[in-house]
C-alpha cells in the first residue's frame, strides 16, 4: 500500500490554494491535511496536522492585522529543526536568483513559479518526487542555478564526505545518515542540495553516480 504524502499549504489566495486543491484531488497518495493564509500560523498548522511537506508561498502577510511580509528565510530553519522530516516547497512569483539561493540555504527542496504551468499540472508528481528526497525547480529557475554553480563544481570536504556517506550506505535514510555524522537532520539535508547544485543533478543516486564519473568517489 502506497504510503500517503500530508500536504499543507501557505498561501494567502483562496484562488490558489482551490487550483492546488484542484491539481491533488486525484491524487490516491496525497491528503492536503491544511492551509492558511499568514506567516504567524504556520507552527500552529504544524503543531495540529501531521505534514510531509510544507507548500509555501515566498510572500504571505505575517497575519490578519499585519500585513507586512513575512519572514520565511527566518521561519524555514526553525521549522526544520523542529520538524526534520518536513520537506518544504516554495511556490512564488519571484525569480530572483539570490533570494532562490537563499531558500535552498535555509532549507527548501523545491523551488517553483507560479507561471510555470507545466509544474503546477503536475504538481502531484512534483510532491511525490520531493517526498522521496529529490530536489524540483521551475525549468528557468534550474538554468539559474546551473549557471551559477558551472565554474564551481568541485564539491566541499563536507559535502564530500556526506556524498561519500549515501555511496557507502545506499539504503539508508537521510536522517540515518545524518546521525552517523552527528548533525541535524536539516543540516545534512542542506549539504546533500548545495552538493545536487554543484554537480548539476537532483538526486541522491544521480549525485553519486556524477561523483563516481568525476572521480571523487571510488567504486
Amino acid at each position: 500500500m502506497t504510503e500517503t504524502i500530508r500536504v499543507a499549504i501557505v498561501e494567502d489566495h483562496q484562488s490558489i490554494i482551490d487550483g492546488y486543491m484542484y491539481r491533488l484531488q486525484d491524487a490516491e497518495d496525497i491528503e492536503v491535511v491544511g492551509a492558511t493564509y499568514y506567516g504567524e500560523e504556520v507552527e500552529a498548522l504544524l503543531e495540529e496536522h501531521q505534514v510531509d511537506i510544507l507548500i509555501l508561498d515566498a510572500q504571505i502577510p505575517t497575519s490578519a492585522t499585519n500585513h507586512a511580509p513575512y519572514p520565511i528565510l527566518n521561519l524555514m530553519p526553525h521549522l526544520l529543526e523542529s520538524y526534520p522530516q518536513l520537506f518544504i516547497l516554495i511556490i512564488s512569483m519571484h525569480k530572483q536568483r539570490t533570494f532562490v539561493e537563499y531558500t535552498l540555504e535555509a532549507g527548501a527542496s523545491g523551488y517553483l513559479l507560479k507561471d510555470d504551468f507545466q509544474s503546477i499540472e503536475s504538481l502531484a508528481a512534483v510532491l511525490r518526487l520531493i517526498a522521496a528526497g529529490n530536489l524540483h525547480f521551475s525549468r528557468s529557475i534550474h538554468q539559474q542555478l546551473l549557471r551559477r554553480h558551472a565554474e564551481n563544481r568541485i564539491l566541499t570536504p563536507r559535502q564530500l564526505q556526506v556524498l561519500s556517506l549515501c555511496a557507502a550506505y545506499p539504503n539508508e535514510t537521510t536522517a540515518e545518515l545524518a546521525k552517523r555524522l552527528d548533525v541535524a537532520h536539516s543540516t545534512l539535508r542542506n549539504l546533500l542540495s548545495q552538493a545536487y547544485l554543484r554537480l548539476g543533478v537532483r538526486s541522491r543516486n544521480s549525485a553519486v553516480t556524477e561523483a563516481r564519473l568525476l572521480g571523487l568517489i571510488f567504486e
